[in-house]
């Protein structure tokens, strides 16, 4: 089984430290073996490309690298929150916000 996260795909979320420290970002991938997520628009390097026969040329390209899961805070209503979990009535783990108590859509 695989470990509860406190961040999803889609999440909005801030970052907590870092060169982008402060930043928002909505997460476009996460890698759970290595427990790393790719925001969108944060976190840019510049990655060098090889030659190959769509790009002959070969280039340096821009793209976001990953940031680990403890550098990142889920984002509910403008407002960074902790997550917790809660069972709801049909036995079923839901997370919540630790700031507010409502439920994380």
């Amino acid at each position: 089984m695989q470990k509860k996260l406190h961040v999803k795909t889609g999440d909005t979320v801030l970052i907590l430290s870092g060169a982008a420290k402060g930043k928002k970002g909505k997460i476009m991938t996460i890698d759970r073996s290595k427990n790393r997520a790719i925001v969108e628009g944060v976190n840019i390097v510049k990655k060098h490309v090889k030659p190959s026969s769509t790009n002959p040329q070969g280039s340096i390209e821009e793209r976001e690298a990953s940031i680990h899961l403890s550098n990142l805070m889920l984002v509910v209503n403008d407002k960074a929150t902790r997550v917790g979990r809660r069972l709801n009535g049909s036995g079923k783990l839901i997370r919540i916000s630790k700031k507010t108590g409502e439920e994380i859509k």
